[in-house]
């Protein structure tokens, strides 16, 4: 069996995750700190998680596709975006970065506002307040939010498919081989990649939950 699908999603989900680890943690602290506007952004930033991913893959075109304004403006230097594996990535980045701004912010927020001013109290900075006191309380969290990013763009395909076609070799990832495989009839193939990935995805949730039970056994032990 080619495994190059396996080694392409790794590819993209691992890139993915690690965009949408520096996107979305600093994002969450801000949203999460806001007095004014917080509805507004947050319904903007979780828009794709319940938008279809077809949807989310039809606005990624109009945003990078050879016809937009910034597609336009790569081609004078002979780039494309779309149909390439940077363009998964792109689309894996979208459709988890609500999963990783949610879990983020709510580890923000339940962070004792009390350890916050404590922290002011003794002259920290902001930047100083979140790396040596929000962080380390809410660390159990936000790799929970990793991991269950990670599987969300590993498993990603409905804007995958808009926005990166179905190239073996190039932007062909598990989900799209699976349906590669059932369209052309290839039952033990299909059987094999669904095999692999719920396989992946089973472990993405025993460590979510180990660090969710992590978390709590934290807040017990603080109590």
């Amino acid at each position: 069996m080619n495994i190059s699908p396996l080694i392409i999603s790794f590819k993209v989900a691992c890139t993915a995750t690690i965009l949408t680890i520096i996107l979305g943690i600093p994002f969450a602290w801000k949203v999460a700190n806001m007095k004014k506007g917080k509805g507004l952004i947050d319904g903007i930033a979780t828009m794709p998680m319940v938008l279809p991913p077809t949807i989310v893959g039809f606005f990624l075109l109009l945003l990078i596709g050879k016809n937009s304004p910034f597609g336009k403006f790569l081609l004078q230097f002979d780039i494309t975006l779309t149909f390439t594996w940077i363009a998964a990535v792109l689309a894996s980045v979208v459709v988890s970065f609500p999963l990783m701004y949610r879990t983020a912010r709510g580890a923000f927020e339940a962070v004792d506002t009390n350890l916050i001013y404590a922290g002011q109290t003794l002259g920290m900075s902001n930047f100083t307040i979140f790396r040596k006191v929000v962080l380390p309380n809410t660390m159990s969290s936000i790799l929970a939010g990793v991991v269950l990013t990670f599987a969300r763009a590993l498993g990603e395909f409905g804007a995958t498919i808009m926005v990166a076609g179905n190239i073996p070799g190039r932007t062909q990832t598990i989900s799209v081989a699976i349906y590669s495989a059932v369209q052309g009839g290839q039952r033990e193939q299909s059987y094999a990649w669904v095999a692999v990935i719920m396989l992946i995805s089973f472990g993405s949730i025993i460590s979510m939950n180990w660090f969710s039970n992590r978390e709590k056994g934290n807040s017990k032990g603080v109590v």
